[in-house]
């Protein structure tokens, strides 16, 4: 729902996010109050020690607060109940309660000096029982003072103060062009300024220089434009999300169309096809993961990885390959050396050197595959995620190729550099010096797949026989000729339902318009949707049937927002361009559509088959297309489905169990 205005100012928080932390302060404060009512009860009359007029006055005082706070507390958590997230009629009265109730922190703080005041007071000498209530009755106030400060500054929004992010269109008609035209500006300027400020907090431990302010203006201008059209508090995003995944599951368990069944049954040739690509990528995904080094090496073996490296530590880097950047104790290298099972002369070159726009990268030989490897690191810093974040689109122009292309901006500058170095360096001459009849390889997982994908657009002219493997590359890379040209010499691995591959601004567009769609028209109270949904995140079970203002209505009626939906927009949302036609292939003009790079294969899960304390987990494989990946999927593994150690099994399991059947 829209946010809630308070002091004059709008907050990230809704009139309905009351009910769950109100609740657990009402279950503090009733227990609190039976206790001092208990204690008082019990030491009734015994308050004759010196300082017990005193502390008679304090208990009655308290006993009075604590029963008018729980009274405001169950008044804001019941009105709080009232409505729907796009209803928030039956909660127009709670602002006052919510003044009301800030009020009562004024004597509550006045009470809790006085208690430590008479606690520290020397001269007191009652019964020790009755001094362990009243500090335990002081702890309990200043702990509550502290964590109601630390809400009041985590749901504060510096742009509240502003009343509407965008003028609507009656306000700027009554304005002079010049004055509305500034008022806007201004309004943009400080929605940008705070999203920066926020990214420079959060980027505080890194050394910045102009590369970094350049992507910080970039990046806050990208968030800006992305939030500044909707009036969502963070509760409403998650009770989005929580319905967008049981929704998803629903329609997972209807039956399949038949033409849907027959487009998953491949020719026997294409099936040849796949399974060979399925077995370079298990062997190239060694090196994707072994980009890595040590981080990953530990993260997949816990136990023995640090002793195995500590065996390493002491070794002298080898004279025949060329190593750039920070590796203390050689810890990333001797990971390197685990991984891929290579030997030190077999690396013609390693970088570990790691800024905005410039990642890690090593380029070996691969002699089961007679193949020079070039393998790129993917997401593992601060710096890292400013390139991944640094996501306008620019032209790449490839002479003899295509007149122009869009790409992923700070993925292409991770390339250029990368292309910089192997050739300005002369990397690439000095690994075919040594192997001339070896091919080029360029492999990488997430930011690595889609900067060795664009490395290898900017290779193919001169190594005619180049192949590239980008494991779970970023969704918003190429544009449409890109990524089709790329089709013959690029193959990539996405597993389940992985973010990041379906990552992009037009798809962020659709989750945003989706989750607006279904908060807005969802008949339950938040508090509701939020409780069965983390019931159903943790111990499974059935979807719920949430009933929805949508049901029952005719496809062309879905096709405009409705009243609900609007009063969550601040203005019409660039999202709801696309509403016109339901094809997720026409994007908002904002934002062209970029897509995965080269031929897709896809590895989904199936469960063969449930034991009592275990299941056997089968993976399938087929060859799939940019459209699957046109929507955001919710799901508790779409973090994971990314996570470099899932795909190698994956991909591990498909090579093991085709090994198998060729055996047989």
């Amino acid at each position: 729902m829209p946010g809630l205005v308070v002091f004059g100012r709008r907050w990230a928080i809704g009139s309905d996010d009351f009910v769950l932390p109100g609740a657990f302060e009402l279950f503090v404060r009733l227990v609190w109050w039976i206790g001092i009512l208990v204690l008082y009860t019990v030491h009734k009359g015994q308050f004759n020690c010196p300082g017990g007029g005193l502390l008679h006055s304090y208990l009655l005082g308290l006993l009075i607060l604590l029963a008018s706070i729980i009274c405001a507390l169950s008044a804001l958590v019941y009105i709080s109940m009232q409505g729907t997230i796009s209803n928030p009629g039956p909660r127009k009265s709670l602002p006052k309660i919510l003044y009301t109730r800030l009020l009562l922190y004024f004597p509550e703080f006045i009470w809790a000096v006085v208690g430590a005041v008479w606690v520290s007071d020397n001269s007191v000498q009652c019964e020790k029982a009755v001094i362990n209530g009243v500090i335990g009755t002081v702890i309990a106030s200043w702990i509550i003072i502290v964590f109601t400060i630390i809400g009041v500054v985590i749901v504060f929004d510096p742009l509240g103060g502003k009343k509407t992010f965008y003028l609507p269109d009656g306000v700027s008609r009554n304005l002079e062009s010049s004055q509305s035209g500034q008022l806007l500006y201004n309004v943009k300027s400080s929605a940008t300024r705070v999203w920066e400020k926020r990214i420079r907090l959060l980027c505080c431990c890194i050394v910045q220089d102009d590369d970094h302010r350049v992507a910080f203006t970039s990046i806050a201008e990208l968030f800006r434009s992305y939030f500044s059209d909707t009036d969502l508090v963070p509760s409403d995003i998650a009770a989005g999300l929580i319905l967008l995944h049981q929704e998803q599951d629903k329609m997972e368990n209807c039956p399949k169309e038949p033409e849907e069944v027959l487009c998953h049954s491949p020719s026997s040739l294409v099936t040849d096809d796949l399974d060979v690509e399925l077995e370079n990528a298990a062997h190239y995904m060694l090196f994707a993961a072994a980009a890595y080094g040590w981080p990953y090496y530990v993260y997949t073996n816990p136990y023995t990885a640090l002793c195995k490296l500590n065996g390493d530590c002491c070794r002298n880097r080898p004279a025949d390959s060329e190593i750039t950047g920070s590796d203390r104790h050689n810890f990333h290298f001797g990971s390197i050396l685990k991984i891929t099972g290579l030997q030190y002369r077999d690396f013609i070159h390693i970088s570990f050197h790691n800024k905005i726009y410039e990642i890690p990268f090593f380029v070996a030989l691969d002699h089961k595959k007679e193949a020079i490897v070039v393998a790129v690191r993917g997401t593992l810093s601060f710096e890292d995620i400013l390139t991944d974040l640094s996501a306008d689109c620019e032209d790449l122009t490839l002479e003899e190729v295509l007149e122009n292309g869009f790409v992923h901006k700070g993925i292409t500058q991770a390339a250029n550099y990368i292309y910089r170095k192997l050739i300005n360096d002369g990397i690439l001459n000095q690994a075919f010096t040594i192997a001339p009849e070896y091919k080029l390889v360029i492999v990488g997982h997430s930011l690595g797949g889609g900067t060795a994908s664009i490395l290898a657009i900017m290779l193919r002219n001169s190594f005619p026989t180049l192949r590239c493997y980008a494991f779970s590359p970023p969704g918003g890379l190429l544009s449409k000729s890109l990524a089709d040209y790329t089709k013959h010499f690029i193959v990539s691995v996405i597993v389940g339902k992985d973010l990041v591959a379906r990552l992009s601004m037009p798809n962020m567009e659709d989750l945003k318009r989706r989750i607006v769609r279904i908060v807005a028209n969802c008949n339950r109270p938040k508090y509701q949707i939020l409780l069965r949904g983390c019931w159903y995140e943790v111990f499974g079970g059935d979807p719920d049937d949430f009933p929805t203002e949508l049901d029952g209505r005719n496809q062309d009626a879905l096709t405009q927002p409705l009243l609900a939906e609007e009063s969550l927009m601040v203005h019409r949302s660039p999202s709801y361009n696309a509403l016109e036609e339901e094809s997720h292939l026409n994007s908002p003009p904002q934002y062209p559509h970029l897509y995965l790079p080269g031929k897709i294969i896809h590895i989904v899960e199936e469960c063969s088959s449930r034991r009592l304390c275990s299941s056997d987990i089968k993976y399938a494989a087929r060859w799939s297309n940019e459209t699957v990946f046109s929507s955001i999927l919710i799901s508790p593994k779409m973090i994971t489905d990314h996570m470099p150690d899932v795909v190698l099994k994956a991909l591990n399991s498909l090579s093991q169990e085709h090994g198998s059947c060729l055996s047989c």
